[in-house]
């Protein structure tokens, strides 16, 4: 794997810092010795969580401002900070967006969402052994969202569909089904 050692930070200056993400200009060598700048949008981290009860997975339908549209997800939230622990969100997530709290959390993938401007990463989850919590929604979108329940054996229909279209839920789903075969 490269690890683009290649390529060396020279620095980086603070562009903008907002509530969730900062954007950084970051001056990099490439190289042949040239230095060009690139904006790098900063970002805590998030969890992401394929909360499945039985054949079903308990999913969310909230208004997404970034599309101007409704999105079917699975639960999921930005680390608070970069130190807190991802599964510690992901129980966090659980319990705010569903109401549920889970026995078991099995970490399934940690992936980078769009390296090409962001250092998002995102660690995914599998939680089982489901019970039910208080729900603590957070912001005017989570207070209007919708949990809805969807088997499993129809991710590949409902991505196929069009239904589906959020990549960090799609990943999450599909690795699940892989896991459990």
């Amino acid at each position: 794997m490269a690890d683009g050692s290649r390529f060396t930070p020279v620095g980086e200056r603070q562009g903008w810092q907002g509530r969730v993400v900062s954007l950084a200009v970051a001056e990099i060598r490439a190289p042949d010795g040239s230095i060009h700048e690139r904006e790098i949008i900063r970002h805590p981290g998030a969890a992401v969580i394929v909360p499945l009860d039985g054949e079903e997975v308990i999913m969310i339908r909230q208004y997404r401002a970034a599309v101007n549209r409704e999105m079917l997800e699975i639960p999921a939230g930005k680390l608070d900070s970069r130190d807190e622990p991802p599964a510690h969100t992901a129980r966090r997530e659980l319990e705010e967006e569903i109401g549920k709290r889970a026995g078991h959390l099995e970490l399934l993938a940690v992936f980078h969402n769009s390296p090409g401007f962001c250092d998002e990463e995102t660690h995914c989850y599998l939680a089982t052994e489901l019970i039910d919590a208080d729900r603590h929604p957070h912001g005017i979108e989570e207070e209007h969202m919708a949990i809805e329940r969807i088997r499993l054996a129809d991710v590949p229909d409902l991505v196929a569909s069009g239904e589906l279209i959020d990549a960090k839920s799609i990943i999450g789903l599909m690795l699940a089904r892989e896991r459990l075969g």
